[in-house]
């Protein structure tokens, strides 16, 4: 039976904050529940992905958030067990000189998926209904210009076959500032700090405003916004993921090649040739 997902009504646009709306489950997750249910979906989303590539679908998923939301840590669980021969991530640095004198969505445009990929945006053309009018990037013409072309471009992108799946990570300000503040201290996440983090870190009730803004005239019946709690980012992954695959339409499919045949040649009877041995690096470990 294919997998569809269940029309989302448009009466109401996603919460504000994580949590505000709904009770949030349990925040205790073992390590062993936390893995076996990453591990069943994790094949759940190999069979998607083995029907999307058969099919020739097309697939664009949007990640938006604020800093240390957890956007990342998700992309990187989907990601990880697929052919990255058709699941791509893009996250596009700041505009060029020439592309800030193009048409705003065209340096996205050529990211988008072709036949049988799924490409997932770690940031994408929002950065315009949020960063960039926070920060003082673009205008207020410009930000206004966007949010009205936005339904519009989205609607295109889904006329033409693409189904574009959005997603807001949801996330407090007290578990974003211990979030931060673990970035600080870890030497192998101090790059994920930049300077415009630190001053968007100050803007919290500016972004809360725009962000809200951006749901009530980007929120549509064609490409609506999912808001996912992730204050605990384990089960923010889990739950993102599972409903990820609801709003695929796919039959499950198994890989082409189920077992491997016994080998011609005996395994004991083949070496290393001697060159190769000579190329060696160090045994350091």
């Amino acid at each position: 039976m294919t997998h569809r997902a269940d029309q989302p009504k448009h009466s109401r646009t996603p919460s504000d904050e994580a949590g505000s709306t709904s009770k949030s489950p349990p925040q205790s997750l073992s390590k062993k529940a936390y893995e076996k249910a990453l591990k069943d979906l994790h094949l759940r989303l190999i069979r998607m992905q083995n029907d999307i590539r058969a099919r020739g679908t097309r697939v664009l998923v949007i990640f938006e958030g604020r800093d240390a939301a957890g956007k990342g840590g998700a992309i990187k669980r989907i990601t990880q067990p697929l052919n990255p021969r058709s699941a791509r991530v893009v996250a596009l640095s700041k505009p060029t000189e020439r592309e800030q004198s193009q048409w705003y969505f065209q340096r996205y445009i050529k990211h988008l998926p072709a036949a049988g990929e799924m490409v997932l945006f770690d940031r994408s053309w929002y950065n315009r209904a949020g960063v960039e009018p926070v920060m003082g990037f673009c205008s207020t013409e410009q930000h206004d210009a966007f949010l009205q072309s936005v339904p519009v471009f989205e609607k295109l992108l889904v006329e033409e076959g693409i189904h574009v799946v959005k997603y807001w990570f949801s996330v407090s300000a007290a578990e974003q500032e211990r979030r931060l503040q673990a970035r600080a201290a870890d030497p192998t996440k101090r790059w994920k700090i930049s300077p415009i983090d630190l001053q968007a870190r100050e803007k919290w009730d500016a972004y809360s405003q725009r962000k809200d803004q951006m749901f009530e005239r980007t929120h549509t019946p064609w490409a609506p916004w999912h808001v996912v709690d992730s204050n605990n980012k384990k089960r923010a992954r889990l739950n993102c993921i599972s409903h990820l695959l609801s709003q695929i339409p796919h039959e499950p499919r198994s890989a082409e090649i189920q077992r491997l045949p016994p080998r011609s040649e005996d395994p004991e009877d083949l070496h290393r040739s001697g060159s190769e041995q000579a190329l060696m690096i160090p045994q350091s470990y």
